[in-house]
C-alpha cells in the first residue's frame, strides 16, 4: 500500500484546476461536492477523500487516484501517493499543472475586468508573458 503525500497547493477555482488538468491530458477527471475516496492501485479504498479526483487507470499502470481536497483556506491540497510522485505526477508534473492553472486564472481574471489580451510570449523556460489593456 503506498502511502499518500499532501501538497499544498494556491490553486481555488475548481473550473480552471479542471481545464488545467484537461490541457495535461485528462479528460477524465471527477468533481464531487462532497469529498469521496480515492482508490490505491490495487483497488483498495483509501482513507483520503478528495472533490476533485484522477481515477487511477487513467494516470498509468500501477498507479493509484491523485485527488485534490478543499482546505479551509479555499485552496485545494494535491493528494498524491508516494509511487506516483515518482512517476507520472512528479515535480515537474506540479509545476505544468500549476503553469497552466496560473495562465487559465489570469486569462479569466482578465475577461472578468474587461482587459484586452494584447500580446502573449513564451519564453524558453516555459513562462509566458500576457500583456493587457483596459478597453478603450
Amino acid at each position: 500500500m503506498s502511502h499518500y503525500t499532501l501538497i499544498r497547493t494556491r490553486i481555488r477555482e475548481v473550473p480552471i484546476l479542471l481545464s488545467a488538468l484537461h490541457k495535461m491530458g485528462y479528460s477524465q477527471v471527477e468533481h464531487h461536492e462532497k469529498a469521496e475516496h480515492l482508490f490505491g492501485f490495487q483497488g483498495d479504498r483509501r482513507p483520503e477523500t478528495a472533490e476533485v479526483i484522477i481515477r487511477r487507470q487513467y494516470i498509468g499502470a500501477a498507479s493509484n487516484d491523485v485527488g485534490f481536497k478543499r482546505q479551509e483556506s479555499g485552496e485545494f491540497q494535491a493528494i498524491v501517493s508516494e509511487f506516483d510522485r515518482h512517476q507520472t505526477c512528479s515535480e515537474k508534473w506540479l509545476q505544468e499543472l500549476n503553469r497552466h492553472y496560473a495562465y487559465d486564472l489570469v486569462k479569466e481574471q482578465a475577461r472578468e475586468q474587461n482587459l484586452i489580451l494584447e500580446e502573449e510570449q513564451e519564453m524558453e523556460n516555459g513562462d509566458v508573458v500576457i500583456v493587457l489593456s483596459e478597453r478603450g
